[in-house]
């Protein structure tokens, strides 16, 4: 598919997403949300896709919503604004549910909806002095799409303050309260995501996709058939054909097929 507000660079098994409207600080109008949900889609299913990157073009991640698409936002009726939140949280799991491990490369500010777009990565990865913000309430909304996500790293009571305050903070403190996890110098950053790049590339591809399904279960399952679920789980991939290449190559002092 040919994509106008992102783009998409492959080399070998990652792909690195972009998104492409640094004129307006890559912020989110329908069509990037639809693209960026569809992309993700699809390389959820690419065989030959390991690794995702998302980031950035030009100077930010990503502005939040664009302003001309909350214009024509401004005179929905409340079943088109309901259709449209749904556009938001179908990208959000689209990225977050991804059987691929993403890395967030944060490149450059981010603002609203643009913090959810890493938040929803496995990991996130950002450059110094960043400007981050849950600017919602001062609009009179409030960032409830995202939130599910957010909570998921910072835990309630700090997503409460930044939520009502919509105050601004930067990259160090993101990774204060975890939503990032590693801030890096200009000149370290793309040796930082390779670093990882090379981490998952060792990792089993099924082991890491079965993670992310068993991390989810653990927030939605009871405590009692969640233990029971660990016990199954674990037993079906230690026979499984990937399990059992990744156990005999330990135990035979080799590389495992998948870590090249």
């Amino acid at each position: 598919m040919k994509y106008e507000t992102i783009e998409i660079h492959k080399e070998k098994d990652v792909a690195t997403v972009f998104l492409n409207r640094p004129e307006v600080h890559n912020a989110m109008n329908e069509q990037l949300m639809k693209e960026l949900t569809t992309c993700f889609k699809e390389l959820s299913i690419d065989k030959t896709t390991r690794i995702i990157i998302l980031t950035g073009k030009g100077k930010s991640f990503c502005a939040g919503a664009d302003l001309n698409w909350m214009k024509s936002m401004a005179k929905y009726s409340k079943e088109e604004n309901i259709k449209d939140s749904r556009l938001l949280l179908d990208l959000y799991e689209s990225i977050y549910t991804c059987p691929k491990p993403v890395i967030g490369r944060v490149n450059g500010h981010a603002f609203g909806g643009g913090l959810g777009l890493f938040a929803v990565c496995d990991i996130t990865i950002a450059v110094p002095n960043c400007k981050f913000a849950f600017s919602e309430v001062k609009l009179g909304i409030i960032p409830a799409v995202i939130s599910t996500y957010i909570v998921r790293r910072t835990g309630l009571s700090i997503m409460r303050r930044l939520f009502i305050t919509g105050e601004r903070f930067n990259s160090e403190y993101a990774k204060e309260v975890g939503l990032i996890d590693y801030v890096v110098p200009e000149d370290e950053f793309d040796k930082m995501v390779q670093k990882y790049v090379e981490l998952l590339r060792s990792s089993g591809p099924k082991a890491i996709a079965e993670v992310k399904k068993l991390v989810d279960s653990c927030e939605i399952m009871d405590r009692e058939k969640y233990k029971e679920h660990t016990v199954k789980k674990i037993s079906e991939l230690r026979v499984s054909e990937e399990g059992q290449e990744g156990i005999n190559a330990f135990l035979e002092k080799r590389k495992s097929k998948w870590s090249g």
